[in-house]
């Protein structure tokens, strides 16, 4: 039972979009189906995919006590220098809020020198994304492997900088969703590791990959620039593991950076800052 269980919480998220496309499709145009046996298919079709949506529902609530932890992975950090955690698994789990797209464990970080702090949130609601220190700063592996996702197509917008910013994000995110979660995460890559871990790193400046699906890179190596796709509020930098390659049934792998320093202890640990702490790696 606890299988299959885990099983159906696993594909949940494709299921999910399937049975909301059907729901938003019948709203719009299912007053315009005039055929009798046209209506039959799709009062069955409309029944089934509430039922799904609603096991989905039910799934992300209860599932996630059942999972079993894996171990942490200590990894190298994908950035150079003094950035600040946003949303940090050493805070809460999941980090985001939810457990969608691998991401249970997953951590933002935006880049803050000492000498050149980022705009603080207010103001206008949507600044340029060259106003902030962190948009075209390297990203790096955090694992040796292989290149088997890379995209970096989708445009850098600009910053959703106030309350008002924030709104229009969290509708344009609903729309982003609706084309899967490479509308969400933005440009990205994924590498397959040789103990089969997956380490992504999202929200990549466009045009700024350095590698390609099939290469093979090594921990540290530069593999892109830290931009602002997808569904994001700044240029940061989305770091997570998963124990797949797909974003849509992979579960998250906790983690922790390398030899890095928080806030101004000059002691390097394995960790991860917590929300609003500063990490500085080397």
């Amino acid at each position: 039972m606890k299988r299959a269980i885990l099983a159906l919480y696993r594909v949940r998220g494709p299921v999910y979009g399937v049975a909301a496309v059907i729901l938003v499709g019948n709203l719009i145009v299912g007053s315009s189906l005039s055929s009798e046996g046209i209506r039959q298919v799709r009062a069955v079709m409309v029944l089934a995919a509430f039922i799904a949506f609603v096991t989905c529902v039910v799934l992300a609530f209860l599932a996630p006590r059942l999972l079993p932890v894996a171990p942490t992975r200590t990894v190298h950090a994908p950035v150079r220098g003094r950035w600040i955690a946003l949303n940090s698994p050493a805070t809460r789990v999941p980090s985001h809020g939810l457990r969608a797209y691998g991401q249970a464990y997953a951590i933002d970080l935006a880049y803050e020198p000492a000498e050149h702090t980022r705009p603080a949130f207010g103001g206008e609601p949507m600044r340029a994304a060259q106003e902030y220190p962190g948009l075209g700063q390297p990203v790096l592996a955090m694992i040796d492997g292989t290149v088997v996702k890379a995209s970096d197509w989708r445009r850098d917008h600009r910053a959703r900088s106030n309350l008002l910013g924030v709104v229009y994000l969290l509708v344009e995110a609903a729309i982003r969703e609706l084309g899967g979660p490479g509308f969400v995460i933005g440009n990205q890559v994924t590498i397959r590791g040789d103990d089969g871990v997956y380490a992504t790193v999202a929200h990549l400046q466009r045009g700024s990959l350095t590698v390609g699906v099939g290469e093979r890179v090594t921990a540290g190596q530069r593999i892109g620039n830290c931009g602002n796709s997808g569904n994001s509020t700044e240029p940061h930098v989305h770091a997570q593991l998963m124990d797949r390659a797909s974003l849509w049934t992979g579960q998250g792998v906790p983690m922790a950076f390398r030899a890095i320093s928080l806030d101004d202890q000059p002691e390097p640990i394995d960790g991860l800052p917590r929300n609003n702490q500063h990490m500085t790696a080397i």
